[in-house]
């Protein structure tokens, strides 16, 4: 594939970082959405700024928190203002929270679901109606392992919220193949290294519920969870694969990307189901008569 203009959320670090700089190295335009740009986020600003000088690749950063409209809005249009067009989505922003269930409030739920799910839905409708207009685009959406794969305890209020965002693609990636628009999801396993995904996880906001459960029939669950996610993952796990496997997709033709992609060195299990469930979905496609939706139409 030649040069793709690309926007990705959530890319201050972690997979997000991991994946603008690789693209760019690959040869493309990307535009890294950071948070806070000169508060908190200012130290990743540097840091791409130095990458992309030190290494004469195009990458950007562009103010983007997924939380707000305006925010959204303007990254988007600040990309077509200045490249005409936007190749590839990257839904890439999250966040996780470690915890009982019971002892997060409603409140962090609606937080937890805005950051990893509705954020996807702000993005869409700011850069979908450009991919239309050009009848072409891909949009990748990186998704967890946890949705199908095996569920340790106290992680509930994420693994639904990924859940929700996974469903939320398979729906988009057949209301968009009849505009030209591909659609990839991004299956990570639970690495627990190498990203400050667990380190910054957030905590239950109701602690007395929170201690019910740790010290009392629950006492040490925590602690074997985090200690047994850990020691499922091999020695020589890289969440760098993740990034690499956005790479290939982005750089797979057009007509050929695969609908879903596992990077799981645990084997947690998701691999499977995914594999049952995508291939049921196929096959009702097909029953009902909508067998073209499970590939982009062609150009004109």
């Amino acid at each position: 594939m030649g040069k793709q203009v690309i926007l990705i959320t959530g890319a201050s670090s972690g997979f997000g970082a991991m994946t603008a700089r690789r693209l760019a190295t690959a040869g493309h335009c990307v535009y890294a959405g950071v948070l806070d740009p000169v508060g908190n986020g200012a130290a990743a600003v540097k840091d791409a700024a130095g990458f992309a000088k030190e290494w004469n690749v195009d990458l950007l950063t562009v103010e983007l928190d997924v939380l707000q409209d305006t925010q959204v809005e303007a990254a988007v249009s600040r990309v077509m203002a200045e490249q005409g067009r936007i190749d590839v989505v990257i839904h890439n922003a999250g966040h996780m929270c470690f915890g009982p269930s019971e002892a997060f409030t409603p409140e962090q739920l609606a937080v937890l679901y805005d950051v990893n799910v509705l954020s996807t839905q702000r993005l869409n409708r700011a850069a979908l109606p450009h991919m239309r207009e050009r009848g072409q685009g891909l949009v990748v959406w990186v998704s967890s392992s946890s949705t199908r794969g095996g569920t340790p305890p106290f992680l509930g209020p994420y693994f639904a919220a990924k859940a929700a965002m996974d469903a939320l693609a398979i729906s988009y990636a057949g209301e968009l193949t009849r505009w030209g628009i591909e659609t990839t999801i991004i299956v990570p396993g639970a690495f627990t290294k190498g990203t400050n995904h667990f380190h910054d996880a957030g905590a239950p906001a109701d602690q007395a519920v929170a201690h019910a459960y740790t010290d009392g029939p629950y006492k040490g669950v925590e602690e074997k969870a985090l200690a047994g996610l850990a020691a499922l993952e091999p020695a020589d796990a890289d969440p760098e694969s993740v990034a690499r496997a956005i790479e290939a997709v982005v750089e797979t033709p057009r007509g050929m990307r695969p609908f879903r992609v596992h990077v799981d060195p645990s084997q947690d299990g998701a691999e499977i189901v995914n594999g049952v469930a995508d291939r049921v979905r196929a096959e009702l496609l097909r029953r009902i008569g909508l067998e073209d939706l499970l590939h982009i139409a062609q150009p004109a």
